[in-house]
């Protein structure tokens, strides 16, 4: 009998021993963690924080870009990215080209400037329309040294393949013109045949404009008065969410949401010119490759 009460008291303490051990390195560990946050080693996760911030828009998410060397042509200022928006889905990356690659596109676009049109739902072809009034030309995708740079930054910036990808569009907007909202993606089967749906939009600013000329996102969810240069908007631009036109930056926004659905969000147009001119390129993202 005594035997036995030795042995389940012996075990007894071994368990004891065993807790106040276990215990002993949670609260060193928990130490640990504490001195590792307060000198900034680690950090907790923001996500939800800086999506409530993208949500209501009163801040944006600011992340820097890593320079790169020897990457296209001239030399770009500081580049950084913000969130703008969650729902659509949009980001601007300032100074994503130089300013002579800017100019460079301009001066390529310029002998070959023609009235803008729209697709046709029915048919595939180009047809004029008064909802856009700008003019504008196409580039051939790879058709020279520079645009394969800028297209192989595009495809870094969203990390969809360059073949993705339908050729830049160049776009010149004098005073008074405009393209009023719109949706990227189709709602034809006809469109969807080469490349099938369009996915995501890189709208790179070629240009700043003295006063208006802002894309404007109408259906965006937010607080859209919030945002820094809301004082800075025209008339058109404070309809929604807006990005003012700036050389060289460049708005990637999603017409998709992550399930693939149609994300009616992205609603988007160009608002008048009210000073100044603005050019821009377009950059068209499908989900599969596009043949051209």
């Amino acid at each position: 009998m005594a035997k036995g009460m030795r042995y389940s008291s012996r075990s007894s303490n071994r368990r004891s021993s065993t807790f106040t051990l276990v215990l002993a390195m949670l609260l060193m560990l928990s130490f640990v963690l504490l001195m590792m946050l307060a000198l900034g080693i680690l950090s907790l996760p923001a996500h939800n924080s800086e999506m409530s911030k993208a949500n209501d828009l009163s801040s944006v998410a600011h992340n820097t870009v890593p320079k790169r060397t020897g990457d296209g042509l001239g030399e770009r200022r500081d580049q950084w990215m913000e969130v703008i928006s969650w729902e659509p889905r949009a980001y601007v990356y300032h100074n994503f080209l130089s300013e002579e690659e800017c100019n460079y596109l301009i001066d390529l676009a310029k002998p070959h400037m023609e009235k803008s049109t729209v697709v046709d739902s029915e048919t595939g072809k180009s047809k004029d329309s008064r909802v856009r009034t700008s003019s504008g030309t196409f580039l051939k995708r790879g058709q020279d040294k520079i645009i394969r740079s800028i297209e192989r930054r595009i495809a870094d910036f969203t990390f969809i393949p360059e073949t993705h990808g339908e050729g830049l569009q160049i776009l010149h907007y004098e005073v008074g013109q405009k393209y009023e909202p719109h949706y990227d993606y189709f709602l034809d089967a006809f469109n969807t045949k080469n490349g099938g749906q369009r996915i995501a939009t890189v709208l790179m600013y070629l240009s700043d404009v003295e006063e208006g000329g802002e894309t404007v996102f109408p259906a965006a969810k937010g607080n859209i008065s919030s945002v820094p240069w809301w004082n800075e908007l025209s008339e058109c631009g404070k309809k929604g969410l807006s990005v003012k036109p700036r050389m060289g930056d460049a708005l990637l926004f999603w017409s998709l949401r992550p399930d693939a659905s149609l994300d009616p969000s992205s609603l988007h147009g160009g608002c008048p010119v009210i000073s100044g001119n603005k050019w821009s390129s377009t950059k068209w993202i499908h989900v599969d490759e596009y043949k051209v």
